[in-house]
């Protein structure tokens, strides 16, 4: 993978590293690189954002780049990233491409590209893209060859469609609390809730382009809370700002993560014969109490590195149906080509009224492990990988640990960092092990 792009997509402070100018480079390689890969037909893009300030002008340089470049454009507004994935491959398109910065905070903002079918780009694509923008263009469309801009005035219609299309069973009598984050699901996820059957309370909700996970949303939980503890609603369901992912809180206020929400729908699945294989996808940093649920439900994981990206590989290779992370990011592969964080919740609460069981009963099926993470800053990330001490460090905590606890080391893919993690039955256990790594990490 080149510096351009990173784990998803191009990121930045927009206006000062996003800039307009790398955005229309981007767009412009991407429909050139398409081009070149298929001239038979003129390509078509989907391009659709969240609500923050900048994607106004980032969405304007990005059509000129696709247009400029000979591609047809499909604007479909403000939207969460799975419906564009969805959209790019509803409308049969040849490429997508979202605006947003998903949970970071206003000032950011960037592109990510999804290729024919709604899938993420692959590597080796990435790759040729960013050679084609730093290259630019050798020639350039003129008259009836220059792409042209329409407006979906569908899209919104067509994705809540799918989505109730694909809810595993009605929710007629349950409240729910949806925090938008003032973000791209704010006017599709109370509507399709309420299409589901829910009774809904909106929160955070109107975006104006500047409040974008603003202090509420999947990393700001504290209002969440507070509104389902006083509207007496059986759940909250938190989305950040592009909505590919999504936290939950039951009727008493706790948090219910990631990986409790997949135990939860690994076990839904399994229970209606659609958990392919009987396996669940997850990546290394779930909670070991997760992976004991599953074990105890006879249900396998399949661990990958940290990122949907990889996730999703899994899934395709594998043929299986259901992965995730501890942030939230799900997918339902039949039913998506990314993470979802509105069909993530349509499972969970379908799970919560075809159960009759509380959204606490059914996440007290991962019975989590106190966590420790340490950032440990290294002269060189690789000589700790080759450690001989802190291979040997790490082996006797791990036999210390047995079965009741973990440890991960991973290095930083951007930084002289090496995090150390250690799951253990009590959290001064998991402290004092992760400290006494830390500090053999330190000295290697």
């Amino acid at each position: 993978m080149g510096s351009l792009f990173g784990t998803d997509g191009v990121r930045g402070l927009a206006n000062e590293v996003l800039t307009p100018e790398l955005a229309l480079a981007v767009a412009g390689a991407a429909a050139r690189v398409l081009v070149a890969h298929d001239a038979s037909h003129r390509p078509v893009a989907v391009v659709g954002r969240d609500p923050r300030a900048s994607g106004e002008m980032l969405e304007a340089a990005v059509v000129a780049g696709l247009t400029s470049a000979g591609a047809d454009v499909l604007l479909v507004g403000v939207l969460p990233t799975p419906a564009v994935a969805f959209l790019t491959a509803s409308y049969g398109a040849d490429l997508g491409v979202v605006l947003s910065a998903s949970h970071n905070p206003m000032p950011d903002n960037g592109v990510k590209l999804f290729a024919a079918g709604g899938l993420k780009l692959p590597d080796d694509l990435e790759d040729e893209i960013e050679l084609a923008a730093a290259a630019g263009p050798k020639t350039r469309p003129t008259g009836a060859a220059i792409g042209r801009l329409q407006s979906a005035d569908d899209a919104l219609e067509r994705y809540g469609a799918h989505l109730l299309g694909a809810q595993p069973a009605r929710l007629d009598g349950l409240h729910v609390v949806v925090d938008c984050a003032n973000g791209a699901a704010s006017a599709v996820a109370p509507e399709v809730y309420r299409g589901a059957g829910a009774q809904v309370t909106a929160v955070a909700a109107e975006p104006d382009g500047l409040n974008i996970n603003d202090g509420v949303g999947s990393t700001h939980l504290d209002g969440l809370i507070d509104a389902v503890r006083r509207s007496g609603a059986q759940v909250g369901i938190a989305h950040d700002g592009d909505a590919d992912r999504c936290l939950a809180v039951d009727a008493t206020g706790a948090v219910v993560d990631g990986d409790q929400l997949l135990a939860i729908c690994a076990l839904a699945l399994r229970e209606r014969g659609e958990l392919r294989n009987d396996t669940v996808v997850a990546t290394v940093m779930s909670n070991l109490g997760f992976h004991h649920a599953m074990r105890n439900a006879g249900i396998e994981v399949l661990t990958t590195a940290v990122g949907d990206r990889y996730v999703l590989e899994a899934l395709r290779a594998k043929e299986l149906s259901l992965g995730g992370e501890q942030s939230g990011h799900i997918v339902f592969a039949d039913a998506a080509t990314t993470g979802d964080g509105l069909l993530t919740a349509l499972h969970v609460m379908a799970r919560i009224v075809g159960s009759g069981s509380s959204l606490a009963e059914l996440a007290s099926v991962v019975h989590r492990l106190p966590q420790t993470l340490v950032n440990v800053r290294v002269d060189d990330r690789d000589a700790v990988a080759r450690s001989a001490a802190v291979a040997e460090a790490v082996a006797a905590a791990e036999r210390e640990l047995g079965d009741a606890g973990r440890v991960l080391l991973r290095p930083s893919g951007t930084e002289q960092l090496v995090r150390v993690m250690v799951e253990a039955e009590t959290q001064d256990r998991a402290d004092a092990i992760a400290n006494r790594l830390a500090g053999v990490v330190a000295g290697a």
